[in-house]
């Protein structure tokens, strides 16, 4: 029978969130990840992203700052960023009665991806910067984030 824990397989048939902190343990029993990407970040730093489950975010929440504590140890040298899994829907086609929930815009998904990975802080301004040759620098401004003040999002792309 295939189910949603079954989706990530490790090695030897290990859960994929075992942790050796015994106090997570039975809080990560009925968690599961969608998937796990590692991503390069400038100054040849790398990150890994695991993708929650939506329904999951609020019971992930509970326990991000020592989940992320923990999952950075097992991953020396790596950030560990937790992100729930979103749904964009297209926009719906002239005369269609049919409206999609704000929820799932693309400018709705993309802002709540970016508060997952400040989530231990909260967004508190944002300024955009167009330049002339059409690449954009949004700069994201935090309170009580433990690492950096401030994060830069570059976009080269118009």
């Amino acid at each position: 029978m295939y189910t949603s824990r079954n989706r990530i397989h490790k090695d030897k048939g290990l859960n994929p969130l075992s942790l050796k902190s015994t106090d997570l343990k039975s809080e990560l029993k009925d968690l599961y990840i969608n998937s796990a990407v590692q991503v390069d970040v400038a100054g040849n730093r790398k990150a890994v992203v695991i993708h929650i489950p939506y329904r999951l975010r609020k019971a992930y929440r509970k326990i991000h700052v020592r989940l992320v504590r923990e999952l950075e140890k097992k991953f020396s040298g790596k950030d560990v960023i937790l992100i729930a899994t979103r749904r964009i829907v297209r926009p719906p086609k002239k005369g269609s009665a049919v409206q999609r929930p704000r929820t799932r815009t693309l400018t709705a998904v993309h802002e709540a991806m970016l508060e997952d990975v400040v989530l231990p802080a909260e967004i508190v301004g944002k300024r955009t910067r167009y330049r002339l040759d059409g690449s954009k620098i949004m700069k994201v401004h935090c309170n009580d984030l433990p690492k950096e003040k401030d994060i830069l999002v570059t976009n080269t792309h118009t």
